[in-house]
C-alpha cells in the first residue's frame, strides 16, 4: 500500500482507494445494507465484499477501466458500449430485488420534487427561465407508467468497469432496486449522447427516446441545486447544465 486516495467524498458519504480495496463511509446505514443486497443479487459482475462493518464497506477493486465519467471524454469502442448494453439489459432481466429504489420513484412524487426544484432554479437564478420551462416540459414524458425492472439507480458511466469489450464489474449499488429501466440507460449515456445507438443496440431492444431525452432533463433539472451544495460543479463542460441547453 502505497497511499490512501480520496475517490469522492461530501457530507453524505465518502469512498476511500487503499492498495486494491475500497472503503465506503455512508452517514445512512440503510444505504449500504441496499448495496450489499443488490450485489448479491445481481446477475452482472460486481465488486467482491471483503468486509462489512457499518459504516464501512470495505470491496475489492476491479480489473478494467470505466468508459469515461461525466464531463470529461468518453473511451472504448463501440462494442464496449454495446457490452455495456447487453449487461443493463441482463441486469432489467433479473427478478425483482424487494424494495423499490431511486429510479423507482412514484410519478406523483417525482412531478412535486420538479416542480420545487424548478421554481428554485429560476427564483434564485441559478438558470435562466427559458432553458427552466423547456427541460420542464421534456421531462414530462419520463412521467409515465413502467413496467418495475432490476435498476441500479445511479448507473453512471464511471461505475462500469471493463477490460477490452467485456464488462469487469459494476460498482456503487446504494440506490438499486425495483424501477424504470430507462432511467439507467439515460443516467449511462447522460452526456454521451453519442453512444446512445451503441448502448441500445447491446441493449436489443426498442426504446423510446422521447423518454431517454425526459431523463437526461429530469435528472439534470434535479442535480444542479444538489451538486453545488456538496461542493461539485453543475456547470462544469459537458456536466448537467451543458445537457440541459443541448435540448434548447
Amino acid at each position: 500500500m502505497d497511499e490512501v486516495r480520496v475517490v469522492v467524498a461530501h457530507s453524505e458519504r465518502a469512498t476511500l482507494r487503499v492498495g486494491d480495496m475500497f472503503l465506503k463511509v455512508d452517514a445512512d446505514q440503510a444505504r449500504i445494507e441496499v448495496e450489499v443486497e443488490a450485489m448479491s443479487l445481481a446477475p452482472v459482475p460486481t465488486p467482491q465484499v471483503l468486509w462489512y462493518n457499518p459504516p464501512v464497506l470495505a470491496i475489492a477493486a476491479l480489473p478494467g477501466t470505466t468508459l469515461g465519467r461525466l464531463g470529461g471524454p468518453s473511451t472504448g469502442s463501440p462494442r464496449a458500449w454495446a457490452a455495456a448494453g447487453a449487461a443493463i439489459r441482463k441486469l432489467h432481466e433479473a427478478p425483482l430485488p424487494p424494495r423499490p429504489g431511486r429510479a423507482g420513484r412514484s410519478t406523483v412524487a417525482l412531478a412535486a420534487e420538479l416542480d420545487e426544484e424548478c421554481e428554485w432554479l429560476v427564483t434564485n437564478g441559478v438558470l435562466p427561465a427559458d432553458l427552466v420551462t423547456r427541460n420542464r416540459q421534456v421531462a414530462e414524458a419520463a412521467l409515465r407508467p413502467w413496467t418495475p425492472a432490476f435498476t441500479h439507480g445511479d448507473l453512471q458511466i464511471a461505475h462500469v468497469f471493463l477490460d477490452g469489450d467485456e464488462v469487469t464489474g459494476i460498482i456503487d449499488w446504494s440506490e438499486a432496486g425495483q424501477g424504470d429501466a430507462l432511467y439507467d440507460l439515460a443516467t449511462f449515456t447522460l452526456g454521451h449522447e453519442e453512444h446512445l445507438d451503441d448502448v441500445i443496440a447491446g441493449y436489443g431492444t426498442d426504446i423510446d427516446l422521447d423518454v431517454i431525452h425526459a431523463w437526461w432533463s429530469l435528472r439534470s433539472l434535479l442535480a444542479v441545486r444538489w451538486l453545488i451544495e456538496h461542493g461539485f460543479d453543475p456547470f462544469a463542460p459537458g456536466c448537467e447544465v451543458d445537457v440541459l441547453r443541448a435540448r434548447m
